[in-house]
């Protein structure tokens, strides 16, 4: 594996994030409680992995510009700019929603989580988006 092929690694590590959460979120309104923790911790390595590998790819190329001047230009951005702003601030309420859940605050665990799931959930997404724009057109 060579730097080049980290922008597709990190959309399939992005879509298996999304995946994850997605399944988790069905988990616990299920009330599985147990797959819902083995779905959130694998969303939450896949994300960790994600990170590194990103860190990795733009400390070494730096960043791709958008390679085209038409109708999809004003669109790329209305996506990237969110996901840039909304994945640097979610990191840390992550951190604090892990660290409720393995207390047993669950009721502050699950208070915090019904904002920040969405927000993980857009920045999951929104990454493959991303990607399959500077990328796959």
């Amino acid at each position: 594996m060579s730097l080049s092929d980290l922008p597709a690694l990190n959309a399939t590590l992005n879509l298996i994030s999304a995946v994850l959460l997605f399944l988790g979120y069905r988990n616990i309104k299920r009330g599985d409680r147990e797959r819902h923790q083995r779905f959130m911790v694998a969303a939450l390595i896949t994300s960790t992995l994600f990170l590194i590998s990103y860190v990795i790819y733009h400390a070494n190329i730096g960043s791709k510009p958008y390679p085209f001047d038409d109708w999809t230009r004003p669109l790329y951005f209305a996506i990237l700019i969110p996901h840039v702003i909304l994945a640097a601030l979610m990191a840390p309420f992550v951190v604090v929603i892990v660290k409720r859940a393995a207390k047993g605050d669950f009721k502050k665990h699950r208070k915090l989580a019904r904002i920040v799931w969405p927000v993980w959930m857009f920045v999951s997404v929104s990454g493959v988006v991303i990607y399959a724009m500077l990328y796959l057109r």
